[in-house]
């Protein structure tokens, strides 16, 4: 058994897709029209077989509430390993993404969290040497 496609809630596809792509670098996968939605997936270069990101629409009457407690919290909504935490958040900043916890040690990684711009946290783990 393997992880196929895992989710995010958003609430709007194409901005959503512009800040996976654009800012952090995903690739988008799959683009299939479905009813007013569509089933959008992002996957990273490095494994453009790997796992499927969808960015699923938030309209569920259950998500605002969820995500507002996540947030509310600091919980990040997903979570993506990174190989230099610090170059990436050099790169994301300079590309304007805000934030909300610098890098920092975490036990065995560094990690750091950003907004996603579509009401998710997302954490940044790089793995320290053992």
């Amino acid at each position: 058994m393997r992880i196929h496609v895992t989710s995010v809630f958003v609430d709007d596809q194409a901005r959503a897709l512009e800040f996976y792509t654009a800012k952090l670098g995903f690739r988008m996968k799959r683009d299939i029209p479905v009813g007013d939605h569509r089933w959008l997936t992002v996957v990273s270069p490095e494994q453009p077989d790997g796992v499927e990101l969808l960015l699923e629409p938030d309209d569920h009457p259950a998500v605002g509430p969820y995500r507002d407690a996540i947030v509310a919290d600091g919980i990040p909504a997903v979570s993506f390993q990174v190989d230099d935490l610090k170059r990436e958040h050099d790169r994301l900043t300079g590309l304007g993404v805000r934030f909300t916890q610098e890098p920092m040690d975490a036990g065995p990684v560094r990690m750091a969290i950003l907004d996603d711009t579509s009401g998710n946290l997302v954490q940044l783990v790089e793995l320290k040497a053992a």
